[in-house]
């Protein structure tokens, strides 16, 4: 089988943390360019702009964006335009309105684009939704809570219009909910932590309506100190799911359910591999629409300034 030729564009940290070492290990992809205005991969061709790469290097297929949100859509459509196949890091833009678009030009030039929700591609998440699939679900507690200063120092577009704040990580949660759960939730109540000195929340809680009724309680904090709590459980009319760091381990009454052998990254490339040989498209807007939601209704809590 040919590798199919990518590139990634932005090189920050989580380029170099998850997406480099699961391409590097990929069956089905070859890492040929890079694109970064602030850095270069070695051994890697790097180029400052989408544009100098894809003039450069014509052979690259597919290109993964893990640049901040607020430039992912210009950088996206650039590459539609030009019939190259998209990933799009989580979350995959600032507004619903530009994703739609893109969708809608990727489906016109004939080309994958995939919105990539990480942690949905974490180890127990697909046995978790398979258990939960023949239950009745009661409610669902989502504890989300990590130090920005530790998982984001010194990024500061994520306090920024469109940088989420506590989102950025919560957003995960949101995404493992919207996949272990199918229908549709609906936001019924939000408030949002503003520091003084910034434009996105540093901390949320929300309640959400499930598809059948059901309660959603989730707490989303990014002052956490301590380690990182990734956790979401579900009671239900047979027993209690409990989720925990971020989707890679399960317990059902405190009995670990069993987990699948791939690691998120790895997983999601594969599934990007697929759609790019079938040119299809995996668009769920669903985890950023709760956002949105939450944005256009919940209420403003003014706290202290945040400092790194």
């Amino acid at each position: 089988m040919n590798h199919l030729k990518l590139a990634i564009i932005g090189l920050g940290k989580i380029a170099r943390d998850q997406h480099i070492p699961a391409l590097t290990a990929s069956d089905e992809f070859e890492l040929v360019a890079a694109a970064s205005p602030q850095g270069h991969l070695d051994g890697t061709p790097s180029f400052p702009s989408i544009a100098e790469l894809l003039e450069s290097c014509p052979e690259v297929e597919a290109v993964s964006l893990c640049t901040p949100p607020q430039v992912r859509y210009e950088t996206a459509r650039y590459a539609l335009e030009r019939g190259r196949h998209v990933l799009l890091e989580k979350p995959p833009g600032v507004t619903v309105g530009e994703i739609q678009e893109l969708a809608e030009l990727a489906l016109t030039q004939g080309v994958a684009l995939f919105a990539s929700w990480h942690s949905r591609h974490a180890p127990a998440v697909e046995p978790a939704r398979a258990w939960l699939a023949s239950r009745r679900i009661h409610n669902v507690t989502i504890t989300w809570k990590e130090d920005v200063r530790v998982w984001h120092p010194g990024q500061r577009w994520i306090w920024q219009p469109g940088g989420l704040g506590v989102f950025d990580p919560g957003i995960n949660a949101l995404s493992i909910l919207t996949h272990l759960i199918p229908g549709t939730f609906r936001l019924c109540a939000a408030d949002l932590s503003y520091p003084s000195n910034c434009d996105t929340p540093i901390a949320a809680q929300l309640l959400l309506a499930g598809p059948t009724g059901f309660p959603i309680r989730a707490d989303l904090d990014f002052l956490h100190e301590g380690p990182p709590c990734w956790d979401i459980a579900v009671e239900t009319n047979s027993g209690r799911l409990h989720l925990s760091r971020g989707g890679n381990h399960a317990q059902v009454d405190g009995k670990p359910l069993p987990t699948q052998a791939h690691t998120e990254y790895a997983s999601l490339y594969a599934h990007f591999a697929e759609l790019v040989r079938a040119r299809r498209l995996d668009v769920d807007i669903s985890p950023l629409q709760l956002v949105a939601d939450a944005f256009l209704s919940g209420r403003r809590l003014s706290v202290a300034a945040f400092s790194e």
